[in-house]
């Protein structure tokens, strides 16, 4: 059985790279709480997730750093496999 290759070490260290970059979501442009790891950010939606400016069904590729992007989990989720969308802002008034 082939293994994940996003539990690959490029795939970890491509993350590691686009993590350090600080950069604000590319979809809604709000900063992302780069500080949530581990198992909460498995659960957050505004936790970091690496997103990718050609969907990976659509021919991108995984390992590509020009095609990585910096996505809160809930932005990355509602994009989906598209190319463009209009994701909502987030509310102000809630807390997370």
């Amino acid at each position: 059985m082939p293994s994940n290759p996003r539990n690959g070490r490029r795939y970890r260290d491509l993350c590691a790279r686009q993590r350090a970059l600080g950069l604000p979501c590319w979809l809604c442009g709000h900063n992302i709480p780069y500080e949530i790891r581990g198992r909460a950010a498995g659960q957050h939606p505004l936790a970091f997730t690496l997103d990718h400016l050609v969907p990976l069904s659509k021919g991108g590729d995984l390992l590509d750093p020009a095609n990585a992007r910096s996505a809160h989990r809930r932005c990355n989720s509602a994009l989906g496999n598209r190319t463009t969308m209009s994701v909502k802002q987030p509310r102000a008034s809630r807390r997370w």
